[in-house]
């Protein structure tokens, strides 16, 4: 059963009922969902939460939606990787890798609309549909393939043809628009107020977005009911950010872990980084820009949770990076090469960002750190086409060694 009594508006307080709203309509600031805290705390506990299935769907209790009736297609407990190759050579000795890029569509995305689309049918939708830069268009697709529901997708033109595919073999109905996210994302805001559809990162978003804090929960229940020392976390519109660390106070604040110290540090591509720019002058308010990177997943240039994000770098004593483009594919190639996780573009932006702090000094040897890896690679294959370079050969030893032997092998 869920917990929840409401929604309340995050800049004026104001209350609203269960419905499918995100806009104050007396401030326009965000609605998120509010929880009777003290019903959950009578309910859940580590024993209870492990006795619930090896996905999400365990931390039922904390989310906005029956789960009885989940859209499920069994996602989350994804693998917490003891990063010790990748950690040699950064020089700490407690790394881990969230690798969230093994969920059923392949990205953390799985996780939020799992909620939205659950929430959706208990509001009585017929219809799913999102904005998305690609991986909550796969995510979108697949639930609403689960859930028997129609489904329109609207994506850049520009999208990579693995997330296109991806998002069609589901029977979506894809609408491509000419334009970046930030247009196609101006597009659905206009058209959720048009049709009665369930437009999950809209008019949904305050449920939808309350998946995210499962990672969190995740990682601490992972690490043996503890809060990570540091949490390195790619950034698009920022809202992955702020609810990471909301589902670390909730375990905390439930009894469920210690108090959490964890620093959140928020990596973008130089690309499109306005919520490290505001960082870097140290202020609240992020101006729009107009993304130019090949980590299309997080180019949204205008981020709507980009202000709350800041806020939780402020709370949490964290640092905002950007990476340089090229290295957001040595991050890949690294991850690859050290950890066997093939990460898309995103994930190249972590653990470049994961680089630069660890060359700062900001994460000590010793501390317990955790890289959030959002995306699969084999999304978008195509930035990393160049690595592909096989020897040619008859199929015979002397062609191999011939071959072998130019290419700089010494003999046996």
């Amino acid at each position: 059963m869920s917990h929840v009594t409401g929604l309340r508006c995050r800049e004026c307080g104001r209350e609203y009922p269960i419905e499918p709203l995100n806009v104050c309509d007396f401030c326009f600031g965000p609605l998120e969902v509010s929880y009777d805290y003290d019903a959950i705390a009578h309910v859940i506990s580590r024993e209870s939460i492990a006795k619930g299935p090896l996905t999400m769907w365990r931390y039922e209790d904390l989310l906005p939606v029956d789960g009885a009736n989940a859209v499920d297609i069994a996602t989350g407990f994804t693998p917490l990787i003891k990063a010790k190759n990748l950690g040699r050579v950064l020089g700490l000795d407690n790394l881990y890798i969230k690798n969230d890029s093994v969920n059923p569509s392949y990205s953390f995305k799985d996780r939020v609309v799992s909620v939205a689309a659950t929430k959706a049918l208990e509001f009585g939708f017929d219809t799913l549909a999102c904005a998305s830069t690609g991986n909550l268009a796969g995510a979108v697709a697949a639930h609403g393939a689960k859930a028997g529901m129609k489904v329109f997708v609207f994506i850049p033109a520009d999208l990579e043809e693995g997330k296109i595919i991806g998002t069609a073999i589901y029977g979506a109905k894809l609408v491509a628009a000419k334009g970046s996210y930030d247009d196609v994302n101006r597009l659905c805001s206009e058209l959720a107020d048009t049709y009665r559809w369930a437009f999950v990162n809209i008019n949904m978003r305050p449920y939808y977005s309350e998946g995210s804090k499962t990672l969190g929960y995740e990682v601490a229940e992972q690490l043996g009911w503890r809060a990570p020392d540091h949490a390195i976390v790619p950034a698009a519109s920022g809202s992955l950010f702020t609810k990471i660390w909301k589902g670390l106070k909730e375990l905390s604040d439930l009894g469920l872990i210690g108090q959490a110290h964890t620093k959140m540090h928020l990596i973008q591509a130089q690309g499109c980084s306005p919520i490290v720019e505001a960082y870097r002058q140290n202020s609240l308010h992020v101006r729009p820009i107009k993304p130019n990177t090949i980590a299309k997943s997080l180019a949204i240039g205008n981020p709507a949770d980009g202000f709350y994000a800041l806020k939780t770098l402020k709370a949490t004593g964290g640092r905002a990076e950007a990476v340089p483009e090229e290295e957001v594919i040595e991050g890949i190639k690294l991850l690859a090469e050290t950890e066997g996780v093939f990460t898309e573009a995103a994930g190249g932006v972590t653990v470049a960002g994961l680089r630069q702090l660890a060359n700062l000094g900001v994460i000590e040897k010793n501390e317990v750190t955790v890289a959030y890896i959002t995306g699969n690679g084999l999304k978008t294959q195509e930035i990393v086409r160049h690595v592909a370079n096989p020897l040619i050969i008859e199929p015979n030893m002397e062609s191999f060694e011939a071959a072998f032997m130019a290419a700089g092998g010494p003999r046996s």
